[in-house]
């Protein structure tokens, strides 16, 4: 099949997006994801969008391809050009153009107007043109009445279309638009409005840093955020595991979650199979199809609420709270190093000692997730204990290996 820019389905282009932007430096042979002509087209698809960011290195396995990107040097996220290489149909592109026109005089018109105006002063210049039926355009009107292209209006039983009025004055809003659509986790919104500028003016923000990547989630969180909007179900189509294939999952979304250290997004929701609050990770969502009401959402909502507290990254629904406690040094000249403790505590209580010691102390879930955020403390840890004795005994293994590593006793300090 001949190569193409435009797309039709994201979630592929999610795929190689990340096998080049993640995981990267592979060559073709070793992308997992169907064949070497396949890899070929995406690549040349995801070069038309991104050649600027797009480097490749020669080793001894072959040429490997992926993206470089300094998100201190670009004013936006070149990730949403993905979004806006959709494709359409013909009757899309002509019904698109000609309704537009159609309306474009302010008048509003029924159903079988727009269907008898478009036949007799549209259609009728071609010689064989493709007919549009009523089943087509109805479901057309209805598509940009919901994107808010369109408005609506009764008279007597039929409904009238017109064009939405266009009241919002973009020029005092471009700056807001430059900050959502680099900040915000929807942020491909804010990347079609600042589209709208003829002339934007040069962006007046730079970020230090910024979780571009997400960018390609954009869509699932959209579809979740409607979910949890109208309280319905989903069923989740995730991407294969360890052992190949895709699974499903059927849940009940509650809230999206959205990590301050790497930017990972996850949903919180109820399964009903688990009987418990469960998190999955966004970007290992495929597909998101919405199901019934939840009758008992609010319910469940409390129950997320409950378990909250005892949650520091997304293990949750144990029947035991292991409790750990950190002792830390610290001098009171260092008052950076307390209000970083205030600030990074989560669930945790921070309490201080003495003049010269402050007690962090924790009851989760899984402890095993603060080890992370322990390690960055070392070097100020007089003593740290957990009811989980392998998280304890692990951290302070590390601590020896660090130390010795830097030729300093393996004695906390």
């Amino acid at each position: 099949m001949a190569y193409r820019e435009l797309i039709k389905n994201m979630s592929r282009i999610r795929v190689y997006m990340r096998e080049f932007f993640v995981y990267g430096f592979k060559s073709r042979d070793e992308v997992g994801t169907k064949s070497p002509r396949s890899y070929d087209n995406e690549k040349r698809r995801l070069e038309s969008w991104l050649g600027d960011f797009m480097s490749f290195r020669q080793d001894a396995g072959g040429k490997a391809v992926f993206l470089s990107v300094d998100s201190r040097h670009i004013p936006r996220n070149p990730l949403y050009r993905a979004w806006k290489a959709a494709s359409f149909t013909k009757n899309d592109i002509n019904l698109h153009f000609i309704l537009l026109d159609i309306l474009a005089d302010g008048k509003p018109r029924s159903l079988m107007e727009l269907l008898a105006t478009i036949d007799e002063k549209y259609l009728s210049s071609f010689d064989c043109p493709d007919p549009i039926d009523e089943s087509t355009l109805r479901k057309k009107l209805k598509e940009y009445t919901d994107a808010g292209l369109l408005t609506t209006g009764k008279s007597g039983k039929q409904y009238l279309y017109s064009l939405a009025a266009d009241t919002v004055d973009l020029d005092s809003w471009q700056n807001a638009a430059e900050f959502f659509s680099e900040c915000n986790p929807l942020g491909v919104v804010g990347s079609f409005i600042l589209d709208k500028y003829r002339a934007p003016k040069p962006t007046v923000f730079s970020f230090k840093h910024r979780y571009l990547l997400f960018a390609l989630d954009n869509g699932i969180l959209l579809d979740l955020l409607a979910a949890i909007r109208a309280r319905q179900k989903v069923a989740l189509e995730l991407a294969a595991g360890r052992h190949g294939g895709r699974r499903q999952a059927v849940i009940v979304p509650l809230k999206i979650y959205i990590s301050a250290q790497g930017g990972r997004q996850y949903i919180a929701a109820y399964s009903a199979w688990k009987k418990k609050i469960v998190f999955f990770r966004l970007d290992a969502i495929v597909k998101v199809k919405p199901l019934e009401t939840e009758a008992e959402y609010e319910a469940l909502q409390e129950t997320l609420k409950t378990e909250q507290p005892r949650i520091w990254g997304v293990a949750c629904g144990q029947c035991r709270l292991e409790h750990l406690e950190m002792i830390l040094a610290i001098d009171p000249k260092d008052i950076h190093i307390i209000r970083r403790l205030e600030r990074e505590k989560r669930c945790g209580e921070v309490t201080q000692t003495s003049e010269n010691e402050w007690t962090f102390t924790a009851d989760v879930y899984d402890a095993w997730e603060l080890m992370p955020w322990l390690r960055t403390f070392i070097g100020r840890i007089s003593s740290l204990t957990c009811s989980n004795k392998k998280v304890e005994q692990q951290f302070w293994t590390d601590y020896a290996a660090f130390a010795a590593m830097y030729g300093g006793g393996g004695n906390a300090v």
